[in-house]
Protein backbone atom coordinates (compact mmCIF):
# COMPACT_ATOMS: atom_id res chain seq x y z
CA UNK A 1 0.00 0.00 0.00
CA UNK A 2 1.03 3.32 -0.90
CA UNK A 3 1.96 6.20 1.52
CA UNK A 4 -1.24 7.94 2.90
CA UNK A 5 -1.95 10.49 4.51
CA UNK A 6 -5.30 10.54 6.28
CA UNK A 7 -7.14 14.14 6.74
CA UNK A 8 -10.50 14.24 8.93
CA UNK A 9 -12.38 16.98 8.45
CA UNK A 10 -14.47 18.06 11.78
CA UNK A 11 -15.14 22.10 11.36
CA UNK A 12 -18.45 21.77 11.85
CA UNK A 13 -20.72 23.31 14.78
CA UNK A 14 -23.07 21.15 15.11
CA UNK A 15 -25.97 22.90 15.26
CA UNK A 16 -28.18 20.57 13.57
CA UNK A 17 -27.51 18.25 16.55
CA UNK A 18 -27.98 20.42 19.30
CA UNK A 19 -26.78 19.96 22.30
CA UNK A 20 -23.52 22.32 24.55
CA UNK A 21 -21.19 19.99 21.99
CA UNK A 22 -20.66 20.02 18.27
CA UNK A 23 -21.64 16.78 17.08
CA UNK A 24 -18.37 15.28 16.41
CA UNK A 25 -17.20 15.72 20.35
CA UNK A 26 -20.89 13.50 21.35
CA UNK A 27 -19.95 10.39 22.85
CA UNK A 28 -21.67 7.20 20.51
CA UNK A 29 -21.79 4.00 22.49
CA UNK A 30 -19.17 5.38 25.03
CA UNK A 31 -16.11 6.63 22.52
CA UNK A 32 -16.60 10.13 20.92
CA UNK A 33 -17.84 10.55 17.26
CA UNK A 34 -14.41 12.10 16.20
CA UNK A 35 -12.22 9.07 18.15
CA UNK A 36 -14.37 6.13 16.37
CA UNK A 37 -13.92 8.11 13.21
CA UNK A 38 -9.90 8.28 13.71
CA UNK A 39 -9.66 4.51 15.23
CA UNK A 40 -11.36 3.36 12.55
CA UNK A 41 -9.03 5.30 9.81
CA UNK A 42 -5.98 4.13 11.73
CA UNK A 43 -6.82 0.89 11.72
CA UNK A 44 -7.34 0.63 8.04
CA UNK A 45 -3.88 2.19 7.31
CA UNK A 46 -1.65 1.38 9.65
CA UNK A 47 1.66 3.72 9.75
CA UNK A 48 -0.80 6.37 7.90
CA UNK A 49 -0.58 9.94 9.31
CA UNK A 50 -3.15 11.50 10.81
CA UNK A 51 -4.32 15.30 10.67
CA UNK A 52 -7.53 16.45 12.54
CA UNK A 53 -8.87 19.52 11.33
CA UNK A 54 -11.09 21.35 14.28
CA UNK A 55 -12.73 24.75 14.33
CA UNK A 56 -9.68 26.72 16.31
CA UNK A 57 -11.58 27.08 19.57
CA UNK A 58 -11.79 23.43 20.01
CA UNK A 59 -8.29 22.52 19.57
CA UNK A 60 -7.33 22.64 23.22
CA UNK A 61 -10.39 21.23 24.15
CA UNK A 62 -10.36 18.53 21.92
CA UNK A 63 -6.65 17.49 23.50
CA UNK A 64 -7.77 17.38 26.58
CA UNK A 65 -10.98 15.19 26.04
CA UNK A 66 -9.45 13.18 23.79
CA UNK A 67 -6.84 11.50 26.34
CA UNK A 68 -9.43 10.28 28.14
CA UNK A 69 -10.50 7.83 25.83
CA UNK A 70 -8.46 5.21 23.46
CA UNK A 71 -7.37 7.23 20.45
CA UNK A 72 -5.48 6.63 17.62
CA UNK A 73 -2.44 8.43 17.42
CA UNK A 74 -3.00 12.13 15.10
CA UNK A 75 -2.06 15.30 15.05
CA UNK A 76 -4.33 18.71 14.66
CA UNK A 77 -4.65 21.51 13.06
CA UNK A 78 -7.13 24.83 12.89
CA UNK A 79 -9.74 24.90 9.95
CA UNK A 80 -10.47 27.82 8.14
CA UNK A 81 -13.84 29.73 7.20
CA UNK A 82 -15.14 27.05 4.52
CA UNK A 83 -14.86 23.52 4.51
CA UNK A 84 -12.67 23.88 1.42
CA UNK A 85 -9.71 26.10 3.59
CA UNK A 86 -9.90 23.40 5.98
CA UNK A 87 -9.05 21.06 3.88
CA UNK A 88 -5.72 23.18 2.46
CA UNK A 89 -4.88 23.63 5.88
CA UNK A 90 -4.96 19.97 6.28
CA UNK A 91 -2.85 19.32 3.50
CA UNK A 92 -0.58 22.49 4.69
CA UNK A 93 -0.14 20.03 8.28
CA UNK A 94 1.43 16.76 6.65
CA UNK A 95 4.43 16.34 8.18
CA UNK A 96 5.32 13.50 6.22
CA UNK A 97 5.53 13.12 2.18
CA UNK A 98 2.45 10.93 1.52
CA UNK A 99 1.54 9.71 -2.05
CA UNK A 100 -2.28 9.10 -1.26
CA UNK A 101 -4.44 11.11 0.52
CA UNK A 102 -7.47 10.41 1.95
CA UNK A 103 -9.86 13.16 3.50
CA UNK A 104 -12.67 11.89 5.17
CA UNK A 105 -15.70 13.64 7.10
CA UNK A 106 -14.97 13.94 11.18
CA UNK A 107 -18.54 12.33 11.38
CA UNK A 108 -18.65 9.16 9.39
CA UNK A 109 -17.80 7.06 12.12
CA UNK A 110 -18.97 3.97 11.03
CA UNK A 111 -17.02 3.68 7.00
CA UNK A 112 -15.54 0.08 7.35
CA UNK A 113 -12.02 -1.07 7.47
CA UNK A 114 -13.22 -2.37 3.97
CA UNK A 115 -14.39 0.35 2.41
CA UNK A 116 -11.49 2.97 3.41
CA UNK A 117 -8.97 0.27 2.13
CA UNK A 118 -11.24 -0.32 -1.07
CA UNK A 119 -11.13 3.20 -1.72
CA UNK A 120 -7.48 3.64 -1.44
CA UNK A 121 -7.09 0.52 -3.96
CA UNK A 122 -9.09 2.27 -6.30
CA UNK A 123 -7.14 5.51 -5.74
CA UNK A 124 -3.64 4.23 -6.19
CA UNK A 125 -4.99 2.72 -9.70
CA UNK A 126 -6.90 5.27 -10.99
CA UNK A 127 -5.59 8.59 -9.37
CA UNK A 128 -8.85 9.60 -7.58
CA UNK A 129 -11.89 7.66 -6.09
CA UNK A 130 -15.19 8.08 -4.18
CA UNK A 131 -17.41 5.68 -2.54
CA UNK A 132 -20.48 6.09 -4.20
CA UNK A 133 -24.20 4.62 -3.76
CA UNK A 134 -27.41 4.51 -5.38
CA UNK A 135 -29.85 6.77 -4.56
CA UNK A 136 -33.02 4.51 -3.56
CA UNK A 137 -35.85 7.14 -3.50
CA UNK A 138 -37.63 8.78 -6.13
CA UNK A 139 -35.92 12.60 -7.05
CA UNK A 140 -37.15 14.98 -8.43
CA UNK A 141 -35.45 18.32 -10.06
CA UNK A 142 -37.03 21.78 -8.54
CA UNK A 143 -37.47 25.12 -10.03
CA UNK A 144 -36.89 28.32 -7.29
CA UNK A 145 -37.66 32.14 -8.35
CA UNK A 146 -35.21 35.26 -7.15
CA UNK A 147 -36.70 34.38 -2.94
CA UNK A 148 -35.19 30.50 -3.41
CA UNK A 149 -39.51 29.49 -2.98
CA UNK A 150 -39.95 25.88 -5.26
CA UNK A 151 -42.38 27.09 -8.60
CA UNK A 152 -42.34 23.80 -10.11
CA UNK A 153 -40.52 20.06 -10.37
CA UNK A 154 -40.38 17.27 -12.26
CA UNK A 155 -39.39 13.68 -11.78
CA UNK A 156 -36.00 12.59 -12.64
CA UNK A 157 -34.35 9.13 -13.63
CA UNK A 158 -32.49 7.93 -10.17
CA UNK A 159 -30.64 5.79 -11.75
CA UNK A 160 -28.15 8.25 -13.17
CA UNK A 161 -27.76 9.82 -10.08
CA UNK A 162 -25.49 8.13 -6.94
CA UNK A 163 -24.90 9.47 -3.53
CA UNK A 164 -20.93 10.63 -2.77
CA UNK A 165 -19.46 10.11 0.99
CA UNK A 166 -15.79 9.46 2.44
CA UNK A 167 -13.35 8.87 2.32
CA UNK A 168 -12.51 10.43 -0.58
CA UNK A 169 -8.75 9.17 -1.89
CA UNK A 170 -6.07 10.74 -4.19
CA UNK A 171 -3.00 11.18 -5.30
CA UNK A 172 -1.30 13.59 -3.41
CA UNK A 173 0.45 15.94 -6.28
CA UNK A 174 -3.50 15.42 -8.25
CA UNK A 175 -4.80 17.13 -4.45
CA UNK A 176 -2.14 19.92 -3.60
CA UNK A 177 -2.61 21.13 -7.30
CA UNK A 178 -6.25 20.81 -7.46
CA UNK A 179 -6.09 23.19 -3.83
CA UNK A 180 -3.84 25.13 -5.06
CA UNK A 181 -6.39 26.99 -6.69
CA UNK A 182 -9.22 29.51 -5.19
CA UNK A 183 -11.86 28.82 -3.53
CA UNK A 184 -15.58 28.31 -5.46
CA UNK A 185 -18.70 28.13 -3.89
CA UNK A 186 -20.06 24.75 -6.21
CA UNK A 187 -17.01 23.36 -4.67
CA UNK A 188 -19.22 21.22 -2.24
CA UNK A 189 -16.30 18.09 -1.88
CA UNK A 190 -12.85 17.44 -2.78
CA UNK A 191 -14.09 15.53 -5.83
CA UNK A 192 -15.47 18.38 -7.30
CA UNK A 193 -12.36 20.62 -6.66
CA UNK A 194 -9.89 18.10 -8.21
CA UNK A 195 -12.01 17.76 -11.08
CA UNK A 196 -12.42 21.47 -11.65
CA UNK A 197 -8.44 21.53 -11.64
CA UNK A 198 -8.94 18.79 -14.43
CA UNK A 199 -8.97 15.61 -12.73
CA UNK A 200 -11.55 12.46 -13.61
CA UNK A 201 -13.20 10.65 -10.60
CA UNK A 202 -13.87 7.07 -10.20
CA UNK A 203 -16.43 5.68 -8.08
CA UNK A 204 -15.71 3.38 -5.56
CA UNK A 205 -18.44 0.84 -4.27
CA UNK A 206 -19.87 2.86 -1.33
CA UNK A 207 -22.23 1.59 1.78
CA UNK A 208 -25.51 2.71 3.04
CA UNK A 209 -24.22 2.32 6.71
CA UNK A 210 -21.37 5.15 6.09
CA UNK A 211 -23.79 7.49 7.59
CA UNK A 212 -22.48 11.18 8.10
CA UNK A 213 -23.95 12.03 11.71
CA UNK A 214 -25.85 15.53 11.20
CA UNK A 215 -29.27 15.83 13.09
CA UNK A 216 -30.21 13.72 16.66
CA UNK A 217 -31.99 10.88 14.71
CA UNK A 218 -28.86 9.95 13.29
CA UNK A 219 -26.96 8.75 16.76
CA UNK A 220 -30.28 6.51 16.63
CA UNK A 221 -29.64 4.98 14.01
CA UNK A 222 -25.57 5.03 14.59
CA UNK A 223 -25.70 3.11 17.63
CA UNK A 224 -28.19 0.41 16.83
CA UNK A 225 -25.39 -0.94 13.82
CA UNK A 226 -22.95 -0.25 16.30
CA UNK A 227 -24.92 -3.02 18.47
CA UNK A 228 -25.56 -5.02 15.22
CA UNK A 229 -21.73 -5.33 14.40
CA UNK A 230 -20.73 -6.13 17.47
CA UNK A 231 -23.12 -8.55 17.87
CA UNK A 232 -22.20 -10.11 14.47
CA UNK A 233 -18.41 -10.14 15.75
CA UNK A 234 -19.66 -12.30 18.87
CA UNK A 235 -21.76 -14.70 16.91
CA UNK A 236 -18.74 -14.86 14.61
CA UNK A 237 -15.79 -15.54 17.29
CA UNK A 238 -18.01 -17.78 19.17
CA UNK A 239 -18.86 -20.02 15.75
CA UNK A 240 -14.84 -20.03 15.38
CA UNK A 241 -14.15 -21.55 18.69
Amino acid sequence: MERTGIIIVAGGSGTRCGGALPKQFVLLEGLPVLARTINVCAEALPGAEIVVVLPERYTAFWSDFAARFDVAKHHTAAGGAERFDSVRRGIEALRTDPELIAVHDGVRPLASVGLIRRVAADAARYGAAVPAIAAVDSLREVETDAQGEITASHIVDRRRFRSVQTPQIFRAELLRKAYGAPYRPEFTDDASVVEAAGGSIFLSEGERSNLKITTPEDFILAGALLTAREEAKTAEEEHTR
